[in-house]
């Protein structure tokens, strides 16, 4: 069946149609756009607004929902925004919607909020192994672990994601300071931190210190890879396990323990993030190692850790060498326990030392068969000779705090 254009010319035009056609408005509306009208009438059901220039306007159903919270009071004569569905319903109304419009406006703020860098207050609706899930001017936000103040912050030895989801339950129902460093509508991602909330408040305290200064605190928190402090106002910095001892530390509780008053040294101020040194409040013993010790020596130390290259041997209070596995007479068929035990003295002859990379090597063989070792100094006996390591794990000094801190846990929405 073939349809006659003139029969579609004269077709009768419904009103908006009409409207449309007639150019009584300078902008005809589309579908998506956000239009504004007065609220000609209010039920449980349906708000009825006059759109000025064009007609009326209907919202009803879940599209009354408003995402933003502006009109859940609405009168007769309020002033609304709505986008529009549909141009022309069954009742020849525009079909609009404050649920759509009200979520663009909750994004619109967001992106404001952001963009001003403003501290807002949101509470905490639920907890995940990955962070907080919270409200944002009724949009849903996550708050990542590693974005948390330090009171806040879940200390888990080990990164245990169970426990860490334990600490953070507390915090629901809470209402915490944020600033929101993410908002893409587009994703639908919203990113907030209480950490840069925190750095804002904290910014004339905080930058009262300066790196090299001494602070008196309380040890606040113990984790597998160091120790927290909190002094001052609130402020709270962490000594990495390898800035608490120039020994080898292997458990930060056997150094220092929560409660416990300490003076520390400020070595690194980056935001709120401030790293402290309990080592660094006396001198290098490494710098007069060489006063003491030199290649060739024979020295008798005891095992204090065996790893899978070689032996670590404390040779006093201050100073531990290596003795690579290729400096020791051990057959294939054999391991390391086998040779030594911990806490096992034994006799070494040192064959490298480096004060200012606290590297100092030792040779089992040159104990046991000096004549055939010392045939082969062309050959390297130090830990950059290392067969089953990299040589810089070998000896390698202390990092710092901002080099070796652990990842925090995984932000997970």
């Amino acid at each position: 069946m073939t349809t006659n254009v003139a029969d579609v010319s004269t077709a009768p035009l419904s009103e908006m149609e009409q409207l449309l056609q007639g150019g009584s408005f300078k902008n005809p509306p589309k579908v998506g756009e956000i239009i504004e009208g007065t609220v000609l009438s209010v039920s449980k059901k349906e708000v009825l607004i006059d759109i000025p220039g064009v007609t009326t306007g209907v919202v009803r159903g879940p599209e009354l929902v408003d995402e933003s919270g502006e009109y859940e009071n609405l009168e007769v004569g309020s002033t609304v925004a709505a986008t529009i569905m549909t141009l022309d319903n069954e009742r020849g109304e525009i079909e609009c919607s404050f649920r759509t419009a009200g979520l663009q406006r909750a994004w619109n703020t967001a992106k404001a909020l952001l963009a001003s860098g403003a501290i807002v207050s949101v509470k905490v609706l639920s907890a995940n192994k990955g962070g907080l899930m919270v409200s944002v001017n009724r949009l849903q936000g996550f708050l990542p672990v590693s974005q948390l103040t330090p009171e806040h912050y879940p200390r888990v030895t080990g990164g245990d994601k169970q426990k860490i989801l334990e600490k953070l339950q507390p915090l629901i129902g809470q209402d915490i300071e944020v600033k929101i460093i993410d908002a893409n509508d587009q994703e639908e991602k919203l990113i907030v931190s209480e950490k840069k909330a925190f750095e804002e408040k904290q910014r004339a305290t905080i930058s009262a210190y300066q790196t090299g200064a001494v602070v008196e605190g309380t040890v606040s928190g113990i984790t597998n890879f160091g120790a927290f402090v909190r002094f001052d106002q609130n402020l709270e910095g962490l000594i990495h396990i390898s800035e608490l001892s120039w020994q080898r530390v292997e458990d930060p509780s056997t150094i220092l323990s929560v409660g416990q008053k300490v003076r520390t040294k400020i070595i690194g101020i980056d935001g709120s993030k401030i790293s402290l040194s309990l080592k660094r409040l006396e001198e290098d013993p490494w710098k007069k190692a060489i006063e003491r010790y030199h290649v060739g020596q024979r020295v008798r130390g005891v095992v204090k850790k065996l790893n899978p290259y070689g032996l670590f041997v404390e040779l006093d209070e201050n100073i531990q060498g290596l003795a690579h596995i290729s400096q020791l007479n051990i057959a294939r068929s054999m391991d390391l326990p086998s040779v030594a035990k911990i806490g096992e003295e034994m006799d070494f002859i040192i064959v490298s030392i480096d004060p200012e990379h606290h590297r100092l090597g030792l040779s089992r063989k040159l104990i046991d068969a000096p004549s055939e070792a010392l045939a082969k100094e062309d050959e390297p006996t130090t830990a950059s000779a290392a067969t089953d390591a990299p040589a810089e794990t070998l000896f390698e000094a202390p990092k710092p705090v901002a080099e070796v801190a652990p990842e925090l846990p995984t932000e997970q929405a």
